[in-house]
């Protein structure tokens, strides 16, 4: 009997390990924005460039430091992993949760033009990870296409809906001044609690991967990105209820484009990351799909309500069902 119970009771420590970090990465991700935010307010630095920088550092530090830390520790799988299936979620449940709460518009100013170059980003991140590996190379070419997206926002081509967030805070931040010991304080707790927060997540993952004979691509597939993914959809359930769920579309979008290139630019500029078959032969065409169907979905300018959420959340119920079952 004790033999049996030993390993459940291994696995839900390591489960419990992995929510801790995830909760560790929320609350470091949140310090350290409030404490650039705060700092950028203090200096009078451009609420531009804050914004931007804030934007990238506030929607992808946890994925980034979850990515880095895997590929550095070997775990090449869980970086990917984590970037695919958290495109994913991001369009099958991130939205599909919120619109069987009330219905989302998506005729919005600059919303096709985002998709587009979604869409685009998506095309151009799938033809690299055909190459194999992401090296220096590829990790700057997709740092590049970041700052060329950027510097389209910069200029007011695009719309980002998270950058006039920022700088909202950026302006009550100013209005309110924190001292500087308070903001170097926020600083440091987002720079301890991130990389200690990624260290759980990616060594308990594995060893659940380990534990229960599955690739430890599936588990970035799956646990790993729906963790990082629990703030979005937090953000958009709520804003759901408050009957102000069209910023979702928008969030969700630039949410995509920082994890393709932010995220997987920076770690394969820091380490190579080999490309796992599996993804290649069933990932990134759902990956692709559910942003086809998104751009899809915008270009018609189609009302998002309880039939499409429905068929978002059964989409991607089916997708985890055909992990589980052939993992």
């Amino acid at each position: 009997m004790g033999e049996d119970i030993s390993p459940l009771l291994a696995d839900l420590i390591d489960l419990g390990i992995v929510l801790a970090g995830f909760a560790l990465l929320m609350g470091g991700g949140d310090a350290l924005v409030r404490g650039a935010i705060a700092l950028a307010a203090r200096l009078k630095i451009s609420p531009l460039l804050i914004g931007m920088t804030v934007v990238a550092m506030g929607t992808s530090a946890p994925e980034l430091m979850v990515s880095i830390l895997s590929a550095l520790s070997d775990h090449a799988d869980i970086a990917i992993g984590n970037v695919i299936g958290s495109n994913i979620a991001n369009v099958l449940l991130v939205l599909g949760v919120p619109i069987l709460i009330y219905p989302m518009q998506t005729a919005q100013p600059g919303v096709q033009r985002q998709t587009t170059i979604m869409m685009a980003m998506s095309l151009g991140f799938v033809g690299l990870l055909f190459l194999g590996t992401i090296g220096r190379i590829e990790g700057l070419v997709l740092l590049v296409a970041l700052a060329v997206f950027l510097y389209t926002c910069a200029r007011g081509d695009v719309q980002l809906t998270a950058l006039e967030e920022v700088q909202e805070q950026l302006g009550e931040a100013t209005a309110q001044q924190q001292p500087y010991w308070q903001i170097v304080l926020w600083l440091l707790v987002g720079l301890a609690l991130l990389p200690l927060g990624a260290d759980f997540v990616v060594k308990s993952g594995s060893s659940l991967a380990l534990s229960w004979g599955i690739s430890e691509a599936v588990i970035g597939l799956t646990i790993v990105a729906l963790g990082t993914s629990l703030p979005e959809l937090a953000t958009t359930v709520a804003a759901a209820f408050r009957k102000s769920i069209d910023v979702a579309l928008g969030n969700v979008i630039g949410s995509n484009i920082f994890n393709m290139l932010a995220i997987v630019g920076i770690t394969g500029v820091i380490v190579d990351l080999d490309i796992a078959e599996a993804f290649l032969q069933f990932d990134v065409w759902v990956m692709l799909v559910s942003s086809l169907l998104l751009t899809v979905l915008v270009w018609r300018k189609q009302v998002l309500g309880l039939k499409m959420g429905v068929a978002l959340l059964a989409g991607y119920g089916m997708y985890l069902y055909y992990l589980i079952a052939t993992a």
